[in-house]
C-alpha cells in the first residue's frame, strides 16, 4: 500500500483543497466532486490505508472522525434532517484512494444506502 496519499499532501497543506476543520487528529474538507449538496471527507492525519489495517492505537483519531463530522453536519444546517457516513474498505467497496476516509453526505434525501439486485 501507498505510505503517501493526496490526502497526505492535503493534510499538510501542500495542495489546495477547502478545509472546513482540523486538529491534531484529523481534518474534513470538501470533495472536489461532491455527490450531494453537502459531501465532506473526514480524515486521520496519520496514514492508515484501509480500515483493515486500523489498530487499537488509531481509536482516538476514529472517534475524533465521528465528532468531527457530527459537528460539520450541525454547521451544515444538516443535522436535524438527516445525513450519511460513509467508510469504504478496498475495492469490492469502492476505494478509490487508500488512506481510510470517512464521506459526510446530506443536504438531500439520499434514497436506499444499497439498490437491491434483480432475480434472474
Amino acid at each position: 500500500m501507498a505510505e503517501e496519499t493526496i490526502f497526505s499532501k492535503i493534510i499538510r497543506r501542500e495542495i489546495p483543497a477547502d478545509i472546513l476543520y482540523q486538529d491534531e487528529l484529523v481534518t474534513a474538507f470538501r470533495d472536489i466532486s461532491p455527490q450531494a449538496p453537502t459531501h465532506v471527507l473526514i480524515v486521520p492525519n496519520h496514514l492508515i490505508p484501509t480500515v483493515n489495517d486500523v489498530k487499537a492505537s488509531d481509536e482516538k483519531a476514529l472517534g475524533r472522525m465521528v465528532t468531527v463530522a457530527a459537528k460539520l453536519a450541525e454547521e451544515a444546517g444538516i443535522a436535524k434532517d438527516g445525513y450519511r457516513l460513509i467508510m469504504n474498505c478496498n475495492q469490492h467497496a469502492g476505494q478509490e484512494v487508500f488512506h481510510i476516509h470517512m464521506h459526510l453526505v446530506g443536504g438531500e434525501p439520499l434514497g436506499p444506502l444499497l439498490a437491491k439486485k434483480q432475480s434472474v
